[in-house]
């Protein structure tokens, strides 16, 4: 088919458009990788935007690994991550199935409820939460940043699961009571399995979200010795502790440390992300 002038043109447009976007995005990335090959030397000037120089410091990878206990940093989010999605994907999938598939007097304004609660700043419910956790000695304990980020995430799960399970016939329900199967049963059995779609998105957001959060992991966590710290919380110790002098390689070592398990996870569950929110959204 034959385009108009038009056509034509506005095609180029957004062509150009999405274009300069992904200059925008991936040039960063590229930056920050060439970056950590360099020793602090090359910063100097006007090399910290020019290529990096042979022989590249794949040195820094290590150093930061081991020096400044990388290692540690990214078993701890790695553990909090899995921890806390695995929590925030069953407690919303199970209170969606009831929100959904059970209405009952009040249900209509708990859902509310749950969907307002995206809409709240972080920050207003810092102190608060702070003393909470306190009170219950779940400070400076991985656990309790577990819970915290398990339940932070819940209003999410519930918004997207809702409508999966709405969507579902209810006579796959009758079946299964028919053979006998219970309420749990048939949960856990049939419309858990059904909803893959939406728990895939669900899961993959909240481990972009929890991957990268920070401010939370700073103040619940603030142990001297350094051994619960997070990813995020690691990278801004780690640059006070450089304190006059700033080892730009190794910095820029621990971003690309922190950066590519999330980068490889949503270019492997893209198409999951994009077509669950998509059906959640056409159901």
């Amino acid at each position: 088919m034959k385009l108009t002038k038009k056509e034509w043109l506005v095609t180029w447009v957004v062509r150009l458009l999405l274009l300069i976007w992904t200059v925008a995005v991936v040039y960063p990335l590229i930056w920050t990788l060439l970056s950590s090959l360099k020793d602090n030397k090359q910063f100097y000037g006007n090399k910290p935007w020019v290529l990096p120089e042979f022989p590249l410091q794949w040195s820094n990878f290590s150093y930061v690994w081991t020096e400044y206990k990388f290692g540690v940093y990214f078993l701890n989010s790695v553990g909090v991550t899995f921890a806390a999605t695995t929590l925030a994907v069953l407690l919303s999938a199970m209170t969606a199935y009831v929100i959904a598939r059970y209405p009952f007097k009040g249900s209509s304004v708990l859902y509310f409820i749950y969907v307002s609660a995206m809409m709240i700043p972080l920050i207003l419910s810092l102190i608060p939460l702070f003393f909470l956790l306190d009170s219950i000695r779940l400070t400076n304990n991985l656990l309790g940043l577990i819970l915290v980020y398990g339940a932070g995430a819940l209003p999410f799960g519930i918004f997207v699961l809702v409508a999966f399970y709405k969507s579902l016939p209810k006579e796959m329900e009758e079946a299964a009571a028919i053979d006998g199967s219970s309420e749990a049963g048939t949960f856990f059995r049939i419309m858990l399995p059904l909803s893959k779609p939406g728990l895939i998105t669900v899961a993959i957001m909240n481990i972009l979200t929890i991957w990268n959060e920070y401010i939370l992991g700073t103040v619940i966590m603030n142990d001297p010795l350094k051994k619960i710290y997070t990813l995020p919380v690691g990278i801004a110790v780690m640059q006070g502790e450089m304190q006059y002098r700033t080892e730009w390689g190794p910095l820029f070592a621990g971003l690309v440390i922190s950066m590519v398990p999330i980068i490889i996870l949503y270019s492997l569950f893209q198409r999951q992300i994009t077509g669950g929110i998509t059906a959640g959204a056409v159901k």
